[in-house]
Order: C-alpha cells, then structure tokens, then sequence
C-alpha cells in the first residue's frame, strides 16, 4: 500500500523547525595557510606574529636626513645637508634620521647633499607596522577567506588557520541508479543528485562526503544512514523521499531517531524529510533533480548558516514577467527563470516547471518565489528575480525567443567568449513574433510562410504594422520528412506522427502542404502531439514513438535518420531596428556573419549560406 506523506508544514515552519530542532555548533580544523584555506570561515581571529614592515624602510628613492636640518631650504635658498645618507625603496632608514628627501629635490655633488626643499618628520618614510603591528588583528572570527587574504596572510606569518568545519555526508539510494560516467540501460538513471549537492555544499564551505549508491534495501539504507550519522555532522538521504511503496527513509529515521517532518507546502520539493538521529540533523532529498536543489537551496543552506557558515545572499532585480505562471494557494512554488535587460528594463521569461527537467536550471539565470498566499503571477506583472549569477553576468543575456533550429546552439556557443549569454526559449516563430511586439525579446527567430511564397515579412507587417524592424538572416534550411526508414510526405496518413507546436513555423509549413497534397489532418495519428524542438521531433522517431515528423535536416543528421526534402525557407532572426545600437545585439551580428558559423552551418549539413549575415529592413 503507498504511504501518506506524514504531515505537511509551511516553509516558514520548516525553517522554524530546523532552526529550534539543532544546535548547529560547528566543529573546527586546522588549515595549511597555503592549501584549502580560500573560502574557509575563520573559527577564531587571526593575528599577525610579526610587524610589517619590521624596522623603518624608505618609502623613495633618495636621501635619509634629518628633518630638522632640512628647515627653510628652497629653490632661492637651498640647503646643504650636514649629515646624510642615501636610500632607495625599501631600504632600511638608518639610526638618527627621520625623513627621507626625494632623490629629485636633492643637488649630488660627491659626498655633499644639498636639498631644494623642506620635509617633515617621517615624511616619506614606512614605519615599524605601518601595513600591520606584532599581535594586531588580522581578520576576526567568521571572516571568509577570499584569494587576497592568503598573501596578506603569509606576509603577516600565519601558516595555519583555525576554521569551522561541518561535514555532511550524502547517501544516494535507489535500484535504478547507475554511477555517473555509465550509459543507464532502459529503466535506470544516472546517480547526479549528491554530486550537484556536494558542489553546493563544498561552496558554502562544508566538508561533503558522498557514500555509494545503496539499493533499495531496508537493511542496507539503515546500515548507510547509520554510518553516515556517526561520521558527520549532517546527513543527506537522496532519494526514497516520497510516498512510493519503496521509499524506506522516513521509516528508517524513525527507526534510528525521530522523523520531524514529511512533507513541506513548496513546489518543487514537497517530499522532503526532517529527521533528527543521534541529535544530528539528517535530511530526505527529492529524488527529482529540481526538486533536490529547491530543497538545498531553501532549506539546507539556512541550517548550513546556522553553523557559521552563510551562503552568499543572491543579487535582485525587478524584472517584467513574459507569461503567467499559476500556483496552488498554501504552496511556496519556486519558478526557474531566463532573465536579461532589454533597453531600461529586466524582462523574465519563465523555464519548464517539471522537477525533473535539469536542463531548465542550466538555460536559467535567476528564479522566481510566488508565495503561499498568491495564486500565480501575472503576464506583464513586476516580479522579484533572486539571480543565481552575478549581476554583470546577467546583463550580457540576450532573450532569443521564437523558432527553435539547432544551429542556436552554435550560435550560443561562439557568442559566449565576447561576452553575450544567448538565451533560447522555444515558442514558435508567432510565438517570437508576439514577444517581440511587446519588447520581452531581443531577437525572435521565425520562418514563416506567407500565401504569396515569401517568409516572414508578410506576418511582421500583419501583426507589427509601422515598427522598425530588422531582419538578420541565419540561414536558408531544408524542411523535410524525418523517419527511420525514407518515408515521404504522401506516405504519411495512416503512419505515426509527432508535430510540432501550434504557431510554429514548421507546423505552419506542414499544415500547407498537407492543404495542397488534399491529405486530412485526421488521417495522420499522433498528428495532435506536439514537441518544441527539431531534435525532439527526431528523438521521437528514432525511439519509436512516431513513425515520421516535420523537422530541419541537422536534426535527422544528428540522430542518422532518414531525411526526405519538402521545402527551403527563410530562417531569420528579427529584431527592432534600434537593437542594432546594442554592443550585444552587434556581437550577435558579427557572430552570424562569422565565417565561423558559417562553417558550423555546413557541418551540420542541410543549410545554405549564401544569404548568412545578410540584414535587410522589413521594408526595403
């Protein structure tokens, strides 16, 4: 029988409930100064065992003297010196002299030194710890060490650090699991949840150890979680969090201490466990990637801090919503997000909301909290965006939104190394279209078919009359009929379909060559089902779920299936005219005109390249 989740709290009380539940006293480690110190917490304040500099050094080149005997000397009157010394930088300013006068104020004549000018005491000289006294503090408790420390460090004589240390153990379950470099057979997956963990962990200064994968075993998690409490400060349970009929952790945390929660209101993440064994603090991850870092990030790191150990707070910007999100009143739900600036204002544009979609939170940038008392957000609402990079890397986002092709990717990749970060949402080219209309893209890639045989222009004008709009050419490319063994678009009723999303450009291709070859929709099964990608669409076939689909040439390629033309068409990105002024936008230009994407281009194979680069107004 599948268990009920044992009770289910509101993040605030989860947080509220770790926070009573541990006293989350750190334990310490001594540290070599010259390995492991960077982004370790000071335990203790750190003081220098010698000063710096040690005697008085001259901070000139010149000449050592006494200030005194340097008083009324100037241009009119100059001044020979009845005692002195030469210095230059760095030396040690001998006994008897207080000043040090700068070798171009000085007349050198053998032996004799006569001075244009007078100095104070000390002028131009370093005294005895000046940078930093014998036993004076360095940094105290709680200080992160950062890269510019370590030098200051050494220079000061500290070899050694005393710093915080918590370990955290982190214990992967689950039959299905296969280590990380093996290809998983049909009904496995790759063990990737304590590695993103662990990465998360060690950079918030933890000590993470990650245990083998333990099968779905009563006995054997017991004997894991067991071992992992008497080895660590914290432990994380991956996996076996939900109410399956095979998830055992709940009951072995009650069976070794106590489960204090089972379940919390946010999404994605309900599963999550509170238990306490030994005293200790151990944690039931989601299985679901996603859902195991809303869990980290929202409620491991807090207990994290509690240790002396916080995690940097995000940078945040107020940024437009481009599409509305629903939520469930009395949940937390978390929403991964694409973030960039457009002219004076950040524009969001929401990721898949699937727990299980990891590539979400590599194509995002930021996310979104929409709070248990709020039922979603609206499209064009302010919302506050914590970013997951810097500020400054944000600012380099471009949002591309519209027609997906492969050759993005590409794009993406040679764009990076000159500062512009590529965005692509995958909409549909009347998708682009209609978030370029209202200013929450940068560019829409779109194909469009017009009645009259020519692409794009003609629904540019229809739906965005009087703007100023330019249009870069990425290519010309091959449509046609992807399947595993050389079907054509007559041999397409009766047979398995996948299609692509309404609005798209090749949905638009292929419902006009269905009308001129008198072939039904309906005849066609699957014809409903629709992907947002060419590769999709590929995958698709290749797995055997369609028999064909509409799809670029690369994407058959890719996957060696079997391409049969069907047309050539205009892929173009579109964009304001005024966009062109943005260096962003300008790299994007340069980029496309690249005779390196060209090259990639005739890799991929299925696109010409003679109208590459080419920009053209909507009017001329």
């Amino acid at each position: 029988m599948v268990k009920r989740y044992l009770s289910v709290i509101t993040l605030d009380q989860a947080r509220a409930l770790v926070e009573r539940s541990f006293p989350a006293v750190p334990g310490v480690v001594q540290v070599p100064v010259t390995t492991g110190a960077v982004g370790r917490i000071t335990a203790a304040p750190i003081f220098a065992r010698f000063s710096v500099p040690a005697i008085h050094i001259s901070a000139m080149d010149g000449i050592a003297a006494r200030s005194a005997d340097t008083l009324g000397a100037s241009e009119q009157h100059p001044v020979t010196l009845p005692d002195a010394a030469r210095v230059n930088t760095g030396n040690i300013v001998p006994p008897g002299y207080d000043a040090v006068v700068m070798i171009e104020d000085v007349w050198v004549d053998g032996e004799t030194y006569t001075v244009r000018k007078p100095v104070s005491p000390w002028q131009h000289i370093r005294p005895v710890g000046e940078d930093i006294g014998e036993s004076e503090m360095i940094a105290p408790k709680g200080h992160r060490i950062r890269p510019q420390d370590l030098g200051a460090l050494a220079n000061y004589g500290v070899t050694d650090l005393v710093v915080k240390n918590v370990r955290a153990g982190l214990v992967p379950t689950g039959s299905e699991l296969v280590p990380a470099g093996v290809m998983p057979p049909p009904g496995k997956v790759v063990e990737s949840n304590t590695l993103m963990a662990a990465a998360v962990l060690a950079e918030a200064g933890v000590e993470a150890h990650r245990y083998p994968i333990v099968p779905d075993d009563y006995d054997q998690i017991r004997d894991a979680v067991r071992l992992g409490v008497a080895e660590n400060d914290i432990l994380l349970v991956s996996a076996g969090s939900s109410a399956g009929t095979r998830d055992y952790t709940a009951d072995i945390i009650r069976d070794l201490g106590e489960v204090l929660a089972h379940g919390v209101a946010i999404k994605p993440g309900k599963p999550v466990i509170i238990g306490r064994v030994e005293g200790k603090p151990v944690i039931g991850l989601p299985g679901y990637p996603l859902a195991a870092a809303t869990v980290l990030r929202e409620i491991v790191l807090p207990l994290i801090a509690r240790y002396g150990l916080p995690a940097p707070r995000p940078e945040r910007v107020a940024a437009r919503l481009t599409t509305s999100l629903q939520s469930d009143i009395g949940t937390d739900e978390f929403v991964l997000l694409s973030v960039g600036r457009i002219g004076d204002r950040w524009v969001a544009v929401p990721q898949s909301r699937g727990a299980g979609v990891q590539m979400s939170a590599v194509r995002a940038n930021g996310y979104l909290q929409i709070p248990a008392q709020k039922e979603g957000a609206e499209a064009g609402e302010t919302v506050n965006v914590r970013l997951t990079v810097p500020r400054a890397e944000a600012e380099e986002a471009v949002l591309v939104t519209g027609s997906h092709d492969p050759a993005l990717d590409h794009l993406a990749d040679l764009a990076r190394p000159h500062g512009v970060e590529i965005h692509s949402t995958h909409t549909g080219s009347m998708g682009g279209v209609l978030a370029l209309k209202k200013q929450e893209c940068h560019a829409a890639p779109m194909h469009l078919l017009a009645p009259d045989g020519t692409y794009n222009t003609h629904y540019l004008e229809r739906y965005m009359p009087g703007a100023d709009l330019t249009l870069l050419c990425v290519a010309e490319r091959q449509q046609g009929v992807i399947s595993r063994d050389g079907l054509g678009f007559d041999d397409l009723p009766g047979r398995t379909f996948i299609n692509r999303q309404k609005g798209s450009g090749t949905r638009m291709l292929l419902d006009h060559r269905l009308a001129t070859h008198g072939i039904d929709p309906a005849s066609i099964p699957g014809y409903g089902r629709e992907v947002t990608t060419h590769l999709a669409v590929a995958l698709a076939v290749r797995t055997g779920e369609a028999d064909a689909g509409m799809g670029v040439y690369s994407a058959a390629k890719a996957l060696d299936l079997a391409f049969v033309p069907v047309a050539t068409e205009r892929y173009e990105l579109v964009m304001h005219r005024a966009m062109l002024d943005d260096p962003r936008i300008a790299t994007l230009v340069e980029t496309v005109s690249s005779e390196a994407f060209r090259q990639i281009l005739l890799n991929l194979g299925g696109y010409e390249t003679d109208e590459t680069g080419v920009l053209r107004g909507l009017r001329d």
